[in-house]
């Protein structure tokens, strides 16, 4: 597994690209990619809606387990958004209270890059991070009583919307996460959306047209969003659409 051609089509390349994807998107223990993986990790984005399947079939688990136990839906939608906010490090919900903090409390694109960098947290993120958890919450808890389906979707398509901000939107700094990973092309994007929306269809049939119409929109409007307020995307932007577009499917999915 020491050898590694970042140009050739393999199996084996295919698996450093999952492993490049869930290194950026997790906090779970992976082996030690080579450093030519991780020079083509604008490639390795296809593998996002892969991350996605993983971190939720682990809340599954953690949320199958709980009714076993005779847990109401309520206690157990609970448990699975801490399942996966620690499989993730809730690097997500972090971005997402930077750029409430940054979008709205600063005048001008370098104060609001300047207050997205803070590591301390404001009024505008802390109303965020309750707004989303609560809204995620309450849907989750509906959506499991019947399946577990629909969270599986979620999770794949918030994630594979993310390399359209990539490839569509320049860096807002010269530096940070998302521009160490650089910018995917169009067509690695659009693949990659599509590849989630598969697995969308393939876990909630007809209903994952609505679904996937919601995440489109969702980037639409938070890459719009983001263009306007700092002329471009970073991490925090990133995290934030995750979250965003997570809770639009999981509300659609209940109406």
């Amino acid at each position: 597994m020491n050898k590694y051609d970042p140009n050739g089509v393999s199996i084996k390349k295919w698996i450093w690209d999952i492993v490049v994807a869930a290194t950026l998107l997790t906090r779970l223990p992976l082996p030690h990619a080579p450093q030519s993986a991780f020079d083509r990790q604008a490639d390795s984005v296809w593998a996002f809606p892969i991350i996605g399947l993983l971190v939720s079939l682990l809340s599954c688990l953690c949320g199958a387990i709980a009714f076993g136990l005779g847990l109401s839906p309520s206690i157990i939608a609970g448990l699975m958004l801490g399942t996966s906010m620690i499989l993730t490090g809730a690097m997500h919900e972090d971005g997402l209270a930077d750029c409430a903090d940054g979008f709205w409390g600063g005048f001008d694109p370098l104060r609001r890059l300047e207050i997205m960098k803070d590591s301390q947290i404001g009024t505008y993120g802390v109303l965020a991070l309750l707004v989303t958890i609560g809204l995620r919450w309450l849907a989750l808890s509906v959506v499991i009583s019947t399946s577990f389906a629909g969270v599986i979707a979620a999770a794949a398509l918030s994630r594979g919307v993310l390399p359209a901000l990539m490839a569509t939107l320049q860096h807002a700094r010269d530096k940070g996460l998302s521009h160490s990973v650089g910018r995917p092309t169009q067509r690695n994007a659009t693949l990659t959306f599509a590849f989630a929306s598969a697995i969308a269809i393939l876990m909630i049939g007809f209903n994952a047209v609505g679904v996937i119409v919601v995440a489109a929109v969702v980037a639409f409007v938070v890459a719009r969003l983001a263009k306007a307020k700092i002329s471009g995307q970073t991490g925090d932007v990133l995290g934030a659409t995750q979250v965003l577009a997570e809770t639009a499917i999981l509300l659609w999915l209940i109406v």
